[in-house]
């Protein structure tokens, strides 16, 4: 097995795993670099495919405030969000799009030079940021990819996956990586990890999630006893693609910026429906949408409902959303003029590995940032748009709390950890294994039975179909 040391290593090469990296690198002497570890190629991420853009509560806006923006994130969570970690990211965002934009990421302008700004549900006023029209993370996420590349003092490992943390005395010396490539471990250690690993979206049937989303993090952290909080929480995006990605496993995201700029929910026939479910309609929170979606396609025996986009001027449509508009129109739907066929699909994951604003975990010298951590932002329904602000504003903060740490040469190997590391230091077989069958299983009774719509007796039969899977894999974790 191969060895190395690095002062820091970040776990996911979504926005918050590129931008704490950078931040690390910029604000800090580390003598031993910085590794950053991604599963797939770099810029393969959830963040990628965000649409519809962050949240940022600008002093130049005058028709906004932090108490506008606290009070809709707290209506939208069902009052579960915590008071101080809404304020504390709103009263940042300011700041953050400015250091953002020293990076290499833009957002939209009009002609006079200043952030155009959109509203989305459950927003009471404009203050979205938008990149690409509606490629928002896609832009920031090729940005800062860009930006790294070009510092030395940051390694890229990908197509590698962390496999466990190595923990001692509740505190975490590294992690053990597993190179797809050539089937090799490689243990890493560090003082300071980051959890930058995303969501869980592809534990169900349908999701908007790429490939990667397999809630990886929340795993590693959870095996070596880090407190986690809100697991319950998984948000349902209204509006997917009712067609299956076959390439990426997942079904393409119809921005809810969509419904912002007019677009209405109806039957095949153009009747709408919302008005029967929620007097904010189309702009209600998620959830709601959500929901009435599926009590919608429940009642009328369908497997999609759609919105309709006629209101909509032709050239604003396609202007503002050119990503969508291509993707329809290679699956035969012109947006201008066909309805769009929509389902829910598990969205995001607002529960996670328990953090303050500093992304510090219940475990020393391990952190969480972005979707794999609970800072409590979210509450029970996140916010639209909410979640790269939370990436960006706690990498920020991250970066400020560890330049005043003490982030010094990893220890040396001791017979505790040794123990971990050679549970992986012989090749696994999996012949005892149906791993396809196995994932598609689980996929199919999470939707099924812990999806939109939960109950009691659901729960249960689930919970007991799961000790089953588990106990019918051989695990090799001690």
């Amino acid at each position: 097995m191969k060895y190395s040391k690095y002062s820091a290593v970040v776990i996911g090469s979504g926005i918050a795993g590129l931008y704490s990296a950078l931040k690390l690198e910029q604000q800090l002497n580390l003598p031993d670099g910085i590794l950053l570890i991604t599963k797939s190629e770099l810029g393969e991420s959830n963040s990628y495919y965000a649409q519809g853009g962050m949240v940022a509560v600008l002093k130049s806006n005058k028709n906004d405030s932090v108490s506008s923006h606290v009070a809709d994130t707290i209506k939208a969570g069902a009052g579960l969000s915590e008071l101080n970690t809404i304020k504390f990211i709103s009263e940042n965002s300011d700041k953050v799009v400015k250091d953002l934009l020293t990076f290499g990421v833009e957002f939209d302008r009009d002609e006079n030079g200043n952030f155009t700004l959109t509203k989305e549900a459950a927003h009471s006023v404009n203050r979205i940021l938008h990149s690409g029209g509606d490629a928002t993370g896609r832009e920031m996420e090729i940005a800062l990819c860009h930006t790294l590349q070009n510092h030395k003092n940051i390694k890229v490992y990908e197509n590698s996956l962390a496999v466990d943390l190595l923990v001692e005395n509740n505190t975490c010396d590294g992690v053990v990586i597993f190179h797809e490539k050539n089937g090799e471990y490689e243990t890493v250690y560090c003082k300071t990890l980051i959890l930058a690993t995303g969501g869980l979206g592809q534990l169900y049937k349908y999701t908007t999630n790429p490939v990667g989303a397999t809630g990886d993090g929340f795993a590693l952290a959870y095996n070596v006893g880090a407190e986690l909080q809100d697991m319950e929480f998984v948000q349902f995006h209204p509006t997917a693609l009712a067609f299956d990605d076959k390439k990426n496993h997942n079904r393409f995201l119809i921005s809810e910026a969509v419904r912002g700029e007019g677009a209405k929910l109806c039957n095949k026939d153009r009747v709408q429906f919302m008005y029967k479910y929620d007097e904010r309609k189309e702009l209600a929170p998620r959830d709601i949408v959500a929901r009435s979606i599926f009590q919608e396609m429940k009642a009328t025996n369908t497997t999609n409902v759609y919105l309709d986009t006629s209101d909509i001027p032709r050239d604003k449509l396609i202007k503002r959303f050119p990503t969508i508009a291509n993707k329809c129109l290679d699956n035969g739907i012109d947006i201008t003029k066909d309805l769009i066929p929509v389902a829910p699909a598990a969205h995001y994951f607002m529960g996670g590995v328990k953090t303050n604003l500093k992304g510090e975990t219940s475990i020393k010298g391990l952190y969480a940032i972005g979707e794999v951590s609970s800072t409590g932002l979210h509450g029970g329904n996140r916010l639209a748009s909410n979640s790269l602000l939370e990436c960006v504003v706690c990498a920020y903060e991250l970066a400020d709390y560890l330049s005043f740490a003490n982030l010094s040469t990893p220890k040396k190997i001791d017979d505790s950890i040794r123990e971990v590391i050679e549970t992986y230091s012989a090749p696994l077989s999996e012949a005892d294994f149906d791993i396809p069958t196995l994932k598609q299983n689980l996929k199919n009774l999470m939707w099924n039975k812990v999806g939109i719509v939960r109950n009691e007796k659901d729960l249960l039969e689930a919970k007991a179909e799961i000790d089953k899977m588990k106990s019918e894999f051989k695990r090799t974790r001690k």
